[in-house]
């Protein structure tokens, strides 16, 4: 990061309600979303290791800026985002209850360096190398990010020779897996509310969420009308777990429906989609020969891979790269997998929803050896029938079987699984299939004493009464399979569910195109 500051652990943690002469002489950033961030002694010593200067090379929208240009801010950036605005939360929490609540400076600094470290094992385009590469290359692979963040900091540790104390460094791995099925918290945790200020597993109200939602909503140029300040300043602790006010109830709703629309519009865009596709192929052609997947349980060696992976293949001499590399020359020329079409998964079949694949897809395809001859057909004889638009009524020519049979598509093509490839796209509102609201506790005023849930029918009748979308996206690898990857696609549908679900019709002229 630069210079230092004093390096006694026992200076205070800073916060913006600091007395001024501590701020004045800490070491601090300017950020675009937040303004200026001060950092404390022991974070810095985090900060400044190779491990998490990493971040920077790791994109927090992976390839979504080849979309949104704009959209080239790290994972660096977001972590002193979520830095910030945990300690800030946790000061609000002490200010408001401090002495009820018995929250000292250590709980301050816990939080704080749960918010700079929960993202630190992140792989390589950020949540695309977990949920599409590994899996394709490592089956029934259950690694996460999460997990890797506890075991970086463990290295970092003691790579640098950190001075910690061990109960609190055990507090912020148990609050970065606070939201996981790793977690091992108990409900009656002393100041579990604590442990809900990173990463919510109870209700997803969290200070991750309040950064990237204004910060990726910046990035790409997209307006951001939810207000975390409200949250921030109105939030109380009640039996351990904190509650909002009742009158900001559609504030924490637009929470979860900017992020809703922020994955519909821009995490998973179809284009976005497309080259996600596309460079998770490139890499899984490349995994045996450089052997991407090979250290993801090895801090030691995890934190030397980054966004420049992709560049290594690029520029790589191998021959055994080729494909990889044809494949990564096609996303700089803009020669993407095709997108075909997409349907959502009607409402009543969500809940058994079986993720589609390409197979299921080749496996619709009709194929046809017959040839209609003349003597097939009947022009007079009903099997459907059009108007001739009235301005070419005048010099109509009488249609023949003739023509008809001139008029049939003959094809020899045979799709293969490897033409072909399938998305299955899930948004919800953070809580799956539930409505958040439903897990969120709330209270009248700062008399009151009670804490409730508000039920559904009493919000508004405007707002959703399904929580959860399932969007099933089809692409073509080549710009020539279009037309036959789209009638497979239709076919699966009416299979499926006896219609064809997609919008509209995959439009001619994406079905003529070539590369």
């Amino acid at each position: 990061m630069g210079a230092y500051c004093n390096d006694d652990l026992n200076m205070p943690v800073y916060s913006a309600g600091a007395p001024t002469n501590e701020l004045r002489f800490s070491k601090h950033v300017y950020d675009n979303v937040h303004g200026n961030i001060y950092l404390d002694p022991l974070c810095l010593k985090f900060i400044d290791t190779e491990q998490f200067q990493r971040l920077r090379e790791l994109k927090q929208l992976g390839v979504t800026n080849m979309v949104y240009p704009g959209a080239v801010h790290s994972r660096f950036e977001h972590s002193l985002g979520v830095y910030w605005l945990a300690g800030e939360t946790a000061q609000k929490l002490k200010n408001f209850q401090g002495m009820e609540l018995d929250i000292d400076k250590h709980d301050l600094q816990t939080v704080r360096l749960a918010g700079l470290l929960h993202d630190i094992g992140h792989g390589p385009f950020s949540h695309m190398f977990e949920r599409e590469f590994l899996p394709k290359v490592m089956s029934g692979c259950e690694w996460s990010h999460e997990l890797m963040s506890v075991k970086m900091i463990d290295h970092i540790v003691d790579t640098h020779n950190i001075d910690i104390d061990a109960q609190m460094l055990k507090r912020v791995k148990d609050m970065i897996l606070a939201s996981t099925e790793y977690s091992q918290l108990k409900s009656n945790a002393e100041k579990r509310f604590l442990y809900d200020i990173v990463a919510n597993g109870r209700n997803g109200i969290d200070v991750d969420k309040f950064d990237y939602l204004v910060r990726d909503s910046r990035a790409c140029g997209l307006g951001c009308n939810f207000q975390f300040q409200r949250l921030t300043e109105t939030m109380r602790v009640m039996d351990n777990e904190i509650c909002y006010r009742a009158k900001e109830y559609r504030n924490v709703h637009k929470l979860f429906a900017t992020r809703a629309d922020l994955y519909r519009t821009v995490y998973t865009h179809p284009k976005v989609k497309a080259i996600e596709l596309m460079i998770v192929d490139a890499m899984v052609k490349a995994n045996d020969y450089l052997g991407i997947s090979t250290n993801i349980d090895d801090p030691s060696e995890y934190w030397k891979l980054d966004d420049t992976i992709l560049k290594t293949i690029e520029i790589a001499p191998d021959r055994e790269l080729a494909e990889a590399k044809d494949l990564i020359l096609r996303v700089r020329r803009r020669q993407l997998y095709q997108f075909c079409n997409e349907y959502a998964v009607p409402k009543e079949k969500i809940e058994h929803f079986k993720a589609v694949t390409a197979q299921d897809i080749v496996c619709s395809q009709k194929h046809t050896s017959l040839t209609l001859k003349e003597e097939d057909i009947a022009v007079t004889n009903f099997c459907n029938e059009y108007a001739v638009p009235k301005e070419k009524i005048e010099h109509f020519k009488a249609v023949t079987a003739q023509d008809i049979v001139c008029s049939q598509k003959h094809t020899s093509l045979t799709l293969k699984e490897e033409d072909i490839a399938v998305t299955n796209v899930k948004i919800d509102l953070a809580r799956g299939r539930e409505n958040p609201l439903e897990c969120i506790k709330f209270f009248k005023d700062y008399e009151s004493e009670e804490k409730f849930v508000i039920p559904e029918e009493r919000v508004s009748h405007l707002l959703p009464t399904t929580f959860q979308d399932m969007i099933v996206r089809v692409y073509a690898k080549k710009p020539e399979l279009v037309e036959a990857v789209s009638e497979a696609f239709e076919n699966f549908q009416v299979r499926t569910y006896g219609i064809k679900a997609q919008v509209h019709e995959t439009p001619e002229k994406k079905k003529r195109r070539v590369m």
